[in-house]
């Protein structure tokens, strides 16, 4: 059995792609996109009918209505493939912003509705900040689940489970980046300091009963998965679900939610103060979730000059 079938019964794989073929290649149960995959996808000759659509559905509306009908359009097209839920992400440039959040992110399921889809089958991509959670909270009252994304921290980890957020999207490779530049150092998988971070944040929901699903995202290599097997869900790039698919060496869960029950921590407060201090406190996530939301709104710019450039 390959390494992809055995973590499948213990974890749900998600696919981190806006590549149909990919998806239909290793059949994850959710897939998950965000601006610069999107910018990716655009960008290939096979998709060209699917971006030349939305600018002939959304050019009345100009650049933003074009945008919205993109990222609804490849969501469409994932759906007729994955058998759960694609996550569609929110403008990065409105991280700071809960109100033009809250507009964005019913804009976006309405369209999904109008089409169709049931808001079960969406998640709603959003940056994890202090706005974006607040967001967030007030959407899944709504229905409207939430994928809270760029997130590096047990701090806003905690303010997500307390708002009741449907699922969250700690970043593992990134998390490795930052530590390797900083120290110089490698790390072995049961070392890295993002598979630490994820395993920390499960152990946290499960010792607490917190229902909000960690979904591990953003790997640098297999060892980090296979060290994170038994995670609610992870999200996971076509070139390293091939290389699961290509190995059947045995893995065994290691993030256990009864283990966790036993553990001995503190509960952390959310309150917009203790949260901005915890993540001010950490210089890891600090750096990294602004990092995040740059590059994600320069790709988010770049989708926009080839809007432009098709609306002339």
């Amino acid at each position: 059995m390959t390494q992809l079938d055995q973590l499948k019964k213990h974890t749900v794989v998600v696919a981190d792609t806006g590549d149909f073929e990919a998806m239909k290649a290793y059949k994850p149960q959710d897939a998950t996109t965000n601006p610069s995959l999107i910018l990716q996808a655009a960008s290939k000759p096979e998709y060209k009918a699917i971006f030349d659509q939305a600018v002939a559905d959304g050019k009345a509306g100009g650049v933003d209505a074009v945008m919205d009908k993109l990222v609804v359009a490849f969501g469409l097209e994932i759906l007729k493939i994955v058998p759960g839920r694609v996550s569609t992400e929110v403008d990065a440039r409105l991280s700071f912003d809960t109100e033009a959040n809250l507009t964005k992110a019913r804009q976006i399921i309405g369209m999904y509705e109008k089409a169709g889809i049931s808001r079960e089958r969406i998640l709603i991509k959003i940056a994890s900040t202090w706005e974006g959670i607040k967001a967030a909270e007030v959407l899944q009252k709504e229905g409207i689940n939430c994928n809270l994304t760029l997130l590096f921290s047990l701090a806003q980890a905690a303010a997500c489970a307390e708002g009741g957020i449907k699922l969250i999207s700690p970043f593992v490779g990134r998390i490795l980046d930052w530590f390797k530049k900083s120290t110089g150092k490698d790390y072995g998988a049961a070392e890295d300091p993002g598979v630490q971070s994820v395993t920390q944040i499960y152990n946290y929901y499960k010792h607490f009963g917190y229902t909000t699903e960690v979904m591990g995202a953003s790997f640098r290599n297999k060892g980090e998965i296979t060290e994170l097997c038994g995670c609610d869900l992870l999200t996971i790039s076509p070139g390293l679900l091939g290389e699961l698919a290509a190995s059947e060496d045995a893995i065994t869960p290691k993030l256990n939610a009864a283990n966790a029950k036993s553990l001995t921590m503190e509960r952390i407060g959310s309150d917009e103060k203790t949260f901005r201090w915890l993540l001010n406190e950490d210089a890891m996530a600090t750096e990294k979730t602004a990092e995040g939301i740059r590059n994600f709104a320069k790709d988010i710019v770049k989708l926009e000059t080839m809007v432009k450039a098709a609306l002339g």
